[in-house]
């Protein structure tokens, strides 16, 4: 059915755009509270620092994810450079719009690192940046062969890409906005679906993502469509995920890694307590959990 000029068909019902954006009142949804229009700090408070040259600052969602699994990767195959400081961001709560983390990362989003090896010390942020960074400064998980890496780096960009019609739109749509819009739901399911298949055709030929390799492409990848394929807003039924059997294969591959349990366990808050590692600042903090 075609909108109208008096909004009659529109959703929600009546609702026709101002002339003018104008910030008059929250948006509604589980993240109305946070979101503003503005960039910067909203309170003075400075970031904690560890004892390692690597600290993290970030939360267990996908992009947070992503960045433990490489640190534990790393460690895994004796890079003992990558010790790190994993602090929580409770993105709830603002705190990454505190003075010490937006100094970091002036668009306020996890995960922000600083390397203290360097003097003055590094500001990375931007997940995939974070990735690019690690794998480049300890030369691990991703190719130095022309083509693999290159293959490895267009993967990367696709998540980059391609996540944000998945979380911003078909998680937020289907699950946090305040009213169910079926046009807006259609759309993102219709392009998570796509995406999968991209995923579903490449897997059919390829072991990992960029190859026969495990690289940071797989480590970008996985906590998103991994977590679309298993249980991320209850969207399992409705996108037929057992369409996608290549997908599937590859989502037991990663999550059977050993590094990628301790990673998914880091800055996480939710789940069951012996699944959630909600600081990492040793090694010895899995213990517990284990124990």
């Amino acid at each position: 059915m075609a909108e109208d000029a008096s909004g009659e068909n529109n959703q929600p019902r009546g609702y026709v755009p101002p002339k003018v954006w104008t910030w008059d009142k929250e948006n509604g949804g589980q993240f109305a509270s946070i979101n503003r229009p503005v960039s910067g700090a909203t309170r003075e408070q400075a970031r904690p620092v560890g004892k390692h040259p690597i600290q993290l600052y970030s939360m267990g969602t996908p992009n947070g994810v992503k960045v433990t699994i490489l640190l534990e990767e790393l460690l895994a195959a004796g890079h003992s450079g990558a010790e790190y400081d994993a602090w929580l961001i409770q993105i709830s709560q603002g705190d990454q719009f505190t003075s010490g983390f937006v100094e970091v990362n002036p668009n306020s989003k996890i995960p922000a690192m600083v390397d203290h090896s360097f003097d003055p010390p590094v500001h990375v942020f931007e997940s995939g940046s974070i990735l690019f960074y690690l794998a480049e400064k300890f030369g691990a998980f991703l190719p130095t062969e022309h083509r693999a890496r290159t293959e490895t780096m267009n993967w990367l960009m696709w998540q980059m890409g391609s996540a944000p019609f998945v979380g911003g739109g078909l998680g937020h749509f289907y699950a946090y906005a305040p009213f169910k819009i079926e046009y807006a739901i259609n759309r993102f399911a219709m392009e998570t679906k796509r995406q999968l298949h991209v995923l579903e055709t490449r897997l059919a030929t390829s072991e990992y993502i960029a190859g026969d390799q495990y690289t940071i492409a797989d480590m970008a990848i996985w906590p998103w469509y991994g977590a679309i394929m298993r249980d991320a807003y209850d969207v399992q039924e409705f996108l037929s995920v057992q369409d996608y059997p290549n997908v599937d294969r590859w989502v037991d591959l990663i999550a059977e890694r050993p590094a990628v349990k301790r990673g998914r366990m880091v800055n996480r808050t939710f789940g069951t307590p012996d699944s959630q590692v909600r600081e990492r600042h040793d090694a010895s903090d899995f213990d517990t959990i284990a124990g």
